[in-house]
């Protein structure tokens, strides 16, 4: 139990970092009449954006290596096709 709580702490602080470097989190602070407000706000706009983003890469990585994938398989029949037809003969 407590391996898998290490394993939340470090996972919500990776999503923390990434989020603070993408901009999804923003804390600010005032200070004034002793008194220090801090404010932490949660950009979903940029989120969403970014989620967008990664979907379109992923989906483009898909169309690619699916496409690898059938290049071969194309090839593959042709030369196929090829040696299984009878050589011509040579008169």
């Amino acid at each position: 139990m407590k391996r898998f709580m290490i394993f939340l702490v470090v996972v919500a602080a990776c999503i923390a970092g990434i989020g603070f470097y993408r901009g999804w989190f923003l804390v600010a602070s005032d200070r004034g009449d002793d008194k220090r407000n801090v404010t932490f706000s949660a950009d979903s706009s940029k989120m969403k954006d970014d989620e967008k983003k990664v979907v379109e890469k992923v989906e483009d990585m898909g169309h690619r290596v699916k496409d690898k994938v059938a290049s071969p398989t194309d090839k593959a029949k042709d030369q196929t096709a090829a040696t299984a037809q009878p050589p011509e003969s040579q008169e």
